[in-house]
């Protein structure tokens, strides 16, 4: 179980019974909890499904990387590019 006041707050907030507070809590967690790697995986195997080239992509990631509300540490473009080629 999370924080039972970040619980209640999301509950008092949204009108949401508290089991639903909690489910949406949870939800939100798993997804800032996605490790640096995967977020990173995931994001440039979709900005080249739109055709976004490889320079604009990494530049893309890197921005999105310094505003995660957990924060990630900041990776330079070569760390990009070893994630996602190996």
């Amino acid at each position: 179980m999370h924080d039972p006041d970040i619980v209640d707050r999301v509950a008092a907030s949204t009108g949401l019974s508290r089991s639903e507070a909690e489910r949406v809590v949870d939800d939100v967690v798993a997804w800032h909890r996605e490790s640096v790697e995967d977020y990173v995986r995931r994001r440039h195997a979709h900005l080249k499904t739109y055709g976004t080239r490889n320079a604009e992509a990494f530049a893309i990631i890197a921005d999105e990387l310094r505003s995660r509300v957990v924060a990630a540490p900041e990776l330079s473009e070569r760390q990009l590019r070893r994630i996602i080629y190996g």
